[in-house]
């Protein structure tokens, strides 16, 4: 089967699951480019009241898919785009993560209203492996969720962080085991679901914008500055290829 998108309804909630099992969900190029899409299906569909992001079996998503990033920088271009329509999605949104939260999968987990993560779950921005300038509204929405220092520690390392450490600096809402967490998601969609959409669609628009108010991300100059520095400077390309031929990578930019 390949890798895509599956759209499942019951009642007023949509479930949206990443799939690439083979890949741990990791997003291929066309998975980036549909996800838009769909957001646009559901969003004219009036009777989806929340929208829940998840993954195939027990991994949420480990990112892009490494190998599209051979092909240029279109990938992280459709990356953005659907982070941002994520981000801008009418309705609550929530992301249940299981496993491994890495890269592009953090990117949308945080473009989500709220997360619920399992206790085994594992959560990471990992572009200084790889070279790549993580992008500059993703950079933003990262240090508002989890704070400066806590963006810095995850884009300066690439590490890891537990289910317990991401509680704690705010980067997801609840921990719950493996067992409880479906009965959970369910329990809470169905809170969504009875509640006012007036007063929902409200507190979406004038939190998101109060969250905004603090200088955000660098001016979209330095973000093509970056982009270009990572081109021609051979980082990118040296990340991904080491990666791909697992081996340690030899950075060679200097500032």
């Amino acid at each position: 089967m390949e890798p895509g998108l599956d759209l499942h309804r019951e009642g007023g909630v949509a479930t949206l699951t990443l799939r690439n099992p083979a890949k741990r969900n990791a997003m291929t190029t066309e998975m980036w480019r549909r996800l838009p899409i769909v957001l646009d299906r559901l969003t004219a569909d009036g009777d989806v009241r929340a929208l829940v992001l998840t993954g195939s079996g027990e991994t949420f998503c480990a990112g892009a898919d490494i190998s599209s990033l051979r092909e240029g920088t279109a990938p992280q271009r459709l990356a953005v785009a659907a982070e941002e329509a994520l981000a801008a999605f009418p309705r609550p949104t929530l992301a249940v993560v299981r496993g491994h939260c890495v890269g592009g999968g953090c990117q949308l987990a945080a473009a989500c209203d709220l997360r619920f993560a399992a206790e085994d779950a594992l959560f990471g921005v990992t572009p200084a492996r790889l070279g790549i300038p993580y992008p500059a509204a993703a950079t933003a929405r990262l240090a508002r969720l989890a704070g400066p220092s806590t963006a810095k520690y995850l884009l300066y390392s690439a590490e890891l962080i537990n289910a317990e450490r991401a509680l704690r600096v705010g980067l997801v809402d609840e921990v719950l085991s493996a067992d409880a967490l479906p009965g959970r998601v369910a329990e809470f969609t169905a809170t969504l679901t009875a509640r006012s959409r007036l007063t929902q669609a409200v507190a979406k628009e004038f939190v998101d914008a109060a969250s905004l108010t603090a200088p955000g991300g660098p001016p979209g100059e330095r973000e093509a500055h970056w982009a270009q520095q990572a081109q021609v400077s051979g980082e990118t390309a040296e990340g991904v290829a080491a990666f791909l031929e697992r081996r340690a990578p030899a950075f060679p930019w200097h500032p």
